[in-house]
């Protein structure tokens, strides 16, 4: 008899899934949002992450929406993903109106 393990609910699955996209898995968070009909989740990542998110042309976060979209249909509650991107800390430059 082939053991069940326990289902993970939407968030911990995208929780899951970006931690093994990214390179720094503790700077993922995912936070669950009540919306018209449904939920979205709001994923963060560190900044330089970003890129391994959303994939080449979108791939990886159109992939990932599927997947999200396949388990709300099973659960019959609609659940949405809005990868949120922050911005980056501008390294100081140094310039001609710039203090040494």
């Amino acid at each position: 008899m082939a053991e069940h393990s326990p289902e993970l609910s939407p968030l911990q699955l995208i929780t899951e899934m970006a931690r093994s996209l990214v390179d720094m898995p503790d700077a993922v968070s995912v936070e669950p949002t009540p919306s018209e009909g449904g939920t979205v989740l709001h994923l963060t990542v560190d900044p330089s992450d970003v890129g391994k998110i959303i994939g080449k042309q979108g791939r990886t976060a159109r992939s990932l929406r599927t997947i999200l979209g396949a388990v709300s249909v099973k659960l019959h509650h609609r659940y949405s993903l809005e990868i949120v991107e922050q911005d980056r800390p501008q390294p100081a430059q140094a310039g001609p109106h710039s203090e040494p």
